[in-house]
C-alpha cells in the first residue's frame, strides 16, 4: 500500500525510519503540500474556505491563486475582515498528519533533518531512528506583532542556562534557543499586524523570506527553513503606527486586499452566523428580517460617516455585538415583564448604542459630539433609509393632504397627543399603545395587510421613528425610552426647567 493510501490510524503505526521508507513516504515543502491539497479539493469542487462569506468572487479566488503560486502572503484590509481566520483555515489544506524525528524541536523530515540534533540521530541509528506524528493543527503558529517583540522572540538566540546544563562553550551551536519562526519549519507562520513590529525586527525577516535561512548571534547557520508565511496588516498602520520596511514589502509574494460585506444580505449571513445565543434566548426572543437589515444598515450608516474615521474602518464585530445586545435587550423585558417569550422592537435598539460607541473610532467633529450622540444619530439615519423599502416615502408625500396616509397620524399628534414608547413595556402594553393611535394601525394593514401580529406592531412603532426622521415628528430621549410628539409644538414648547427640551437631539 502506498503512502497516500495509508489511513491515519495506520500511518500513526509507523514509527522508524525503515517503516517510513517502506511505505513510499514522499517528502514536499509546505508550499507544494498546500498546493497539492488545494488543487485535489478545487478538483473535487470542495469548499476551501467555509463560512466566509462575501469573499466568493474577490478575496478567496486571490488566495488561491497564492497558494497555487506557492506564495507568501500578507492579507491587507481594515479591522474586522476576517484575515485572521483565512489565515487559520489554510490549515486545513494540510496533510492530516506529518513524520518529525521523534524528539526535534524544529520538526525535522526524517528523510532531510535540518538540525544538529536530527542529523546526528539519523547519522548514529540509521532506518532504526525513532518517528512520531504531528497533526496538522499543530502546525500552526499565530504572533500579534508588538512594539515589544524582540528578533529573540521570532528568531532565537543564545540560552546561558542551557550553556550551563550542558556544560557546552558558547560557540557551540547547541546552546541556541531557537524562536517562533525556526519551531515553525514545515508549518504556517502567521503575524498579525505587521507594521506594528519596529523596523529592525522586519529587517531580521529579510533572510527568512528570500533565502529561508536564518542567523543567531554570529552562528554560521544554514537552516533551510520551510515555512509558510501569512502577515495580517492594516492600511492604517502605514501612517499611524508603523509602517512595513520596503524591502520587507518587496519580499511578500502576493498581498491580498480585503474589503467589508457589499450587501446587507451578505452582512447578515456573517452576523447569524457568529453571533452568540443561548438556546434559551432563541426561544424567548423572535425577530424577522427587518430588524436584521436594521443593524446591517446601521455599520453601512457608520462606515459612511462624517464623524467615524474611515481609515480605522467600521469592525464586522459591531454588527454582531449590536445584534446580541439586540436580543438580550428583548429578552431582559421578558424576564422583567414575566413574559414566555417577545418580539423585538425598534424600542430595543437601545440596546445596540454601547456595541457602536465602543467599536468606532470618532473624528474630531464626532468627539466634538460625542460617542453616544453619534450612536443615536447612526441608528436613526439606518432607520431612515430602511423606511423606504417598507412604508411610503414621507418627503414624497408631504404635500398630498388628501392622498396622504400619514395624514390622520399627524393630525392627531398636532391635537396635543403624544405617545411615551418606554423600554421595558409588557408585550400587553406595548400593544395598546401603538393601536390607541389614530391611523397607525390603518397605515399598516393598508401595505402590510398579510403581515403576522407581531411584525405589524414592529411596523406600527418603524413608522413613528421614520416619520421623525423624516421630520414630520418629533422624537425627544426620555431616560427609559422615546417620547413621540407634533413636531411645531415641540419646538415653540419652553424648555423643563432641567436644561434638556424637547428638540430631537439624535437626528
Amino acid at each position: 500500500m502506498k503512502y497516500s493510501e495509508i489511513p491515519g490510524k495506520e500511518l500513526l503505526k509507523l514509527n522508524t525510519l525503515a517503516a517510513l521508507k517502506a511505505s513510499g513516504y514522499r517528502a514536499r515543502s509546505i508550499k507544494e503540500e498546500l498546493r497539492e491539497n488545494l488543487i485535489a479539493k478545487l478538483q473535487k469542487k470542495e469548499q476551501v474556505f467555509e463560512g466566509i462569506w462575501g469573499y466568493e468572487e474577490t478575496v478567496i479566488p486571490d488566495l488561491e491563486r497564492a497558494i497555487l503560486s506557492m506564495h507568501n502572503v500578507n492579507l491587507l484590509g481594515l479591522r474586522g475582515q476576517a484575515k485572521t481566520r483565512l489565515a487559520r483555515m489554510m490549515v486545513d489544506l494540510l496533510d492530516e498528519y506529518i513524520p518529525i524525528i521523534e524528539g526535534a524541536e524544529l520538526n525535522d523530515d526524517p528523510l532531510d533533518p535540518i538540525s544538529r540534533y536530527g542529523q546526528e540521530m539519523v547519522a548514529t541509528h540509521g532506518d532504526k531512528t525513532t518517528i512520531s506524528w504531528v497533526r496538522r493543527t499543530d502546525r500552526y503558529t499565530e504572533k500579534l506583532a508588538t512594539p515589544d517583540v524582540s528578533v529573540a522572540d521570532l528568531i532565537g538566540d543564545v540560552d546561558p542556562i542551557k550553556a550551563a546544563t550542558l556544560k557546552l562553550p558558547y560557540s557551540d551551536e547547541r546552546v541556541i534557543h531557537y524562536g517562533l519562526i525556526p519551531r515553525s519549519h514545515r508549518g504556517i507562520f502567521v503575524i498579525n499586524e505587521l507594521p506594528d513590529l519596529q523596523p529592525r525586527i522586519q529587517v531580521a525577516l529579510f533572510n527568512i523570506l528570500q533565502e529561508g535561512d536564518i542567523q543567531i548571534r554570529g552562528f554560521k547557520l544554514r537552516l533551510p527553513l520551510d515555512i509558510q508565511f501569512v502577515f495580517t496588516a492594516n492600511p492604517e498602520d502605514y501612517t499611524n503606527r508603523g509602517s512595513i520596511v520596503t524591502p520587507l514589502k518587496d519580499r511578500i509574494d502576493s498581498q491580498i486586499i480585503t474589503h467589508y460585506p457589499k450587501s446587507i444580505e451578505i452582512g447578515k449571513k456573517i452576523t447569524q452566523q457568529e453571533a452568540r445565543l443561548k438556546g434559551a434566548q432563541k426561544q424567548k426572543v423572535k425577530h424577522d428580517d427587518m430588524a436584521a437589515d436594521l443593524i446591517e444598515q446601521i455599520a453601512m450608516e457608520a462606515r459612511g460617516s462624517e464623524y467615524v474615521d474611515a481609515k480605522s474602518g467600521v469592525s464586522a464585530r459591531l454588527t454582531i455585538s449590536a445584534y446580541e445586545n439586540l436580543v438580550s435587550a428583548a429578552e431582559r423585558r421578558t424576564i422583567i415583564n414575566n413574559e414566555a417569550e417577545t418580539y423585538v422592537r425598534i424600542a430595543d435598539f437601545i440596546g445596540v448604542i454601547p456595541a457602536i460607541t465602543g467599536k468606532v473610532e470618532l473624528v474630531y467633529e464626532g468627539e466634538q459630539e460625542g460617542a453616544g450622540i453619534v450612536a443615536h444619530n447612526l441608528v436613526g439615519k439606518a432607520i431612515r433609509t430602511q423606511y423606504i423599502k417598507y412604508l411610503p416615502n414621507p418627503e414624497d408625500l408631504r404635500k398630498q393632504k388628501d392622498k396622504n396616509p400619514y395624514k390622520k397620524i399627524i393630525d392627531w399628534f398636532g391635537e396635543g397627543n403624544q405617545v411615551d414608547v418606554l423600554n421595558d413595556l409588557s408585550n400587553e402594553e406595548y400593544k395598546k399603545l401603538l393601536q390607541d393611535v389614530p391611523g397607525l394601525k390603518e397605515l399598516i394593514e393598508k401595505y402590510h395587510a398579510k403581515a403576522n401580529s407581531q411584525t405589524k406592531l414592529f411596523l406600527m412603532e418603524f413608522a413613528l421613528h421614520g416619520l421623525a426622521e423624516f421630520s414630520m415628528l418629533s422624537k425627544k430621549q426620555l431616560t427609559a425610552g422615546l417620547q413621540f410628539k407634533d413636531l411645531l409644538s415641540s419646538m415653540f414648547s419652553m424648555p423643563d426647567l432641567g436644561g434638556e427640551d424637547d428638540e430631537d437631539d439624535y437626528r
